[in-house]
């Protein structure tokens, strides 16, 4: 602490005046570097917009940009990974968390790999109308190669492309494992390892590639004007339409519908994780869709990013207030894991079109989201589908919605909006349903009754999630 004392201007001479002031700034030198410090910095910070402004931004730094955040955004949405994972383990019963961890970081990975080998030349590199080039492996351009060996010249060709090409396909890349994920929730807690296992590196090396071809890839669908800016079909519905296949195939788990047909409930076995899954896929979901965005080289493109965050956000809250008004209607109680769902179904739903100024249409399209959701849920037990976690009312029921809600927002063409989900329901569900069947008279699609009543964890993978936890009948006699 220092105070200051005013000197009589009357009695001030300019010597005792220059005095003062040397011994002010010798007492208190540390606070008049501070202050100098302060005011240079807060000068750098105004003047630099005005600079930057008149020189340009220059393409090296919109190169860096760009790269940097097709990266960042990608390292969030493949932390959505995590989400699934915590979601699908408390969503199961404990019998059967172990089995979803494997099931989740063997997804990832072979996903990773399959769209390494061929899934992103398929659905990216020469591609014609409906499908890419059949050419195996990836990696960065000649010009970028000869910039690592050192040769200078190359730059400008690097910078030109706007973005390191590696950096792309990684953003590309774990999209395609979400898509995965949605199939293992789904299927928890009866589907044979080995077969969900092949059945993920056929839907990532083949069945999503051939859907990002049509429409990202600049395919037929592209050509026509379909919409979907950051995948409520091309990523949620295909991994909807592929869960659904498979547990038309594979069939519910042991004792879930009774016998007069009415479902039995069966709630998570950990609140506490689900809900932390659904916290971590929502924050992925800024990088999902604001990485959708594809650029961060200009003001331009991070005005549109910030509106696309605020709209993703506004859906999911949206989605999950109105699930939670419809849950006691539907279920005869508060249902927190609608609610939950309801969330996710808001975000699947804002993400075909978030780019949109209006934010009010952000709450609609994700309010009508979970009640498309939690009347999917009640429509699942009716026709009897068992989805362990919900994804199927969460991905493909609200990814439709999502799809045509962007003829709202954006002035999409329905009928093109209509012709997109249908060719990708049919392609999607019909290659899934066989690829099931096959794997069913094969390997087997499901696990045996003995070891879905012991639980995979202990029958398959001899290492339990809850090794204290004593294992007890899950159902009485039918009641």
């Amino acid at each position: 602490m220092f105070t200051f004392r005013a000197w009589p201007r009357a009695r001030t001479t300019a010597g005792e005046l220059t005095t003062g002031l040397v011994r002010f700034l010798r007492n208190h030198s540390r606070f008049v570097f501070v202050a100098v410090a302060a005011i240079v910095s807060l000068g750098v910070v105004f003047a630099w917009p005005s600079a930057a402004h008149a020189a340009g931004v220059d393409p090296e730094t919109q190169f860096v940009l760009n790269t940097f955040a097709f990266l960042i955004w990608g390292a969030l949405v493949m932390w959505m990974c995590a989400g699934f994972t915590m979601l699908e383990a408390g969503s199961v019963r404990t019998k059967n968390a172990s089995m979803i961890c494997l099931k989740n970081i063997g997804l990832y990975s072979i996903a990773g790999i399959a769209f390494f080998f061929i899934g992103y030349n398929l659905m990216y590199v020469d591609v014609f109308h409906v499908i890419g080039g059949f050419k195996l492996l990836y990696g960065p351009s000649a010009d970028e190669v000869a910039l690592i060996q050192g040769q200078e010249d190359a730059l400008p060709a690097v910078v030109e492309s706007g973005k390191a090409v590696m950096s792309d396909w990684f953003f590309q890349m774990v999209f395609v494992a979400t898509t995965a994920s949605i199939v293992s929730g789904t299927l928890a807690e009866r589907v044979n390892m080995w077969s969900f296992f092949i059945f993920t590196l056929l839907l990532t090396a083949f069945t999503y590639p051939v859907v990002g071809a049509w429409t990202w890839g600049g395919g037929w669908l592209a050509s026509m004007g379909f919409t979907d800016f950051a995948g409520s079909t091309i990523v949620h519905s295909t991994g909807g339409w592929a869960a659904l296949a498979g547990a038309m195939v594979v069939g519910p788990r042991l004792g879930k519908f009774r016998r007069d047909g009415s479902a039995r409930i069966t709630p998570p076995s950990n609140v506490v994780l689900v809900t932390l899954g659904v916290f971590i896929l929502w924050f992925g979901w800024f990088g999902f869709n604001g990485g959708s965005q594809l650029a961060l080289g200009s003001a331009l493109d991070a005005v549109w990013m910030s509106i696309v965050l605020v709209n993703t956000n506004l859906a999911a809250a949206a989605g999950v207030l109105a699930a939670l008004a419809l849950s006691r209607p539907l279920f005869g109680r508060i249902d927190l894991f609608t609610c939950l769902n309801g969330g996710l179904a808001g975000l699947v739903a804002i993400t075909a079109g978030p780019n949109f100024v209006d934010h009010y249409w952000a709450l609609i399209i994700g309010a009508i989201g979970g009640v498309i959701c939690a009347g999917g849920l009640k429509l699942l037990e009716i026709v009897k589908v068992d989805d362990v976690v919900g994804a199927i009312p969460v991905h493909l029921f609200a990814g439709i919605w999502g799809t045509l809600a962007v003829c709202i927002t954006t002035g999409a063409d329905i009928l093109v909006q209509l012709a997109g989900i249908g060719s990708v329901g049919v392609f999607v569900f019909g290659v899934s349903w066989v690829a099931w069947r096959l794997l069913g008279w094969t390997l087997g699609a499901r696990v045996s009754e003995q070891v879905e009543q012991l639980g995979q964890d202990a029958a398959e993978l001899g290492i339990e999630a809850y090794p204290e936890f004593v294992l007890m009948p899950d159902f009485p006699e039918d009641d």
